[in-house]
């Protein structure tokens, strides 16, 4: 999506070679795009900080949400990450494919019972909620519906990420199909749509600059993405468009962190998960990377912190069964695939 894409950052490791990637003082995560948006952003401050205390290095391998994770299967027999950080249901999957191991953090008690694995494999990192940009010099005011994105003005202008491969692409499969009342009319609205979207997109980030610019006008994205590069991108506003119902409605999708299963560093990997949800670094989510702490401990008083909640007043939250969409997603994304020819 960004500043470093999954296939750099994999040239990177290979650039420093097999022996620094088994030093005992390097620590290797993978993660879903988004909470290293920006300069500063909340990711690189924290591996700052965390390298300071420990003296542990971060080598940081970013992709899409669904990537992240297939690279995690491809390397199960000689794994190379220790901590992954990917969107629901992507985190699930890999607890299912026994790609993570249980490992109970410090902190662990102060993140809700709803948004951690029971089994301890893993834990909400950031609370996040799906979100539509839109180009504000072209349109001037957000699409009200999802009905108004079916007009011909919009074809070529509207991108979603692809289901299956990018958590925010999954998600909008999840979310068009609960406002329009069943997968039935939610597939049929996506066909629709489909005359109006530019194609496929394996990561959600790298559609905000193409917003921005203007060559497209309407992207998906989440809150805490988006928000996050909007200083870098000053064209782009936040929306959530109203189904059916006349009800905006946006996914709850926190960003999961796990410890994998056979991490070669696995004690670094720990210490990270353990800073990474430390009342400190959870105290700077909403400040630096526009996010909403997990730990329900912490409460920020910043003006990032105010302006988020305030933006989703109105905005209904649904949560999905992450485990019944887990059943599905096979399925769905190979209806999805039918329905838009993609």
């Amino acid at each position: 999506m960004k500043t470093k894409s999954l296939l750099l950052a994999a040239s990177l490791l290979a650039v420093l070679g097999a022996g620094a990637a088994r030093a005992d003082d390097v620590v290797t995560i993978y993660s879903a795009d988004g909470l290293h948006d920006g300069s500063p952003n909340w990711y690189q401050t924290q591996f700052d900080a965390f390298t300071k205390a420990t003296g542990i290095k971060v080598q940081y391998v970013e992709g899409g949400s669904g990537v992240v994770v297939d690279r995690v299967a491809k390397e199960k027999s000689n794994p190379q990450a220790d901590v992954l950080v990917t969107l629901p249901p992507f985190i699930q999957k890999a607890a299912a494919d026994g790609l993570l191991q249980p490992f109970t953090p410090a902190g662990a008690d102060q993140i809700l019972a709803s948004e951690k694995d029971p089994k301890g494999t893993y834990y909400a990192l950031v609370d996040n909620y799906t979100s539509f940009i839109y180009n504000t010099k072209v349109l001037g005011d957000a699409p009200k519906s999802f009905a108004d994105l079916l007009d011909p003005k919009f074809k070529n202008k509207i991108q979603y990420s692809t289901p299956g491969q990018a958590g925010d692409g999954t998600a909008v499969m999840l979310l068009v199909n609960q406002v329009y009342g069943g997968k039935d009319p939610g597939f049929d609205y996506l066909q629709k749509l489909q005359a109006n979207n530019r194609g496929p997109s394996s990561s959600t980030g790298k559609l905000t600059a193409l917003v921005n610019k203007g060559e497209l006008w309407v992207a998906n994205g989440d809150l805490q993405m988006n928000i996050s590069q909007m200083a870098d991108n000053p064209n782009i506003k936040v929306f959530w468009p109203a189904g059916p119902s006349g009800e905006r409605t946006a996914l709850f999708l926190p960003y999961y962190i796990g410890l994998v299963q056979n991490a070669p560093h696995a004690d670094a990997g720990k210490k990270l998960i353990e800073f990474l949800l430390s009342k400190d670094a959870q105290m700077q989510v909403s400040a630096i990377a526009q996010g909403m702490p997990a730990r329900k401990d912490v409460t920020p008083t910043d003006n990032n912190f105010k302006q988020l909640q305030a933006m989703m007043d109105g905005v209904k939250v649904w949560t999905p069964d992450w485990d019944q969409v887990l059943s599905n997603l096979k399925a769905d994304v190979a209806k999805w695939h039918e329905v838009t020819g993609s």
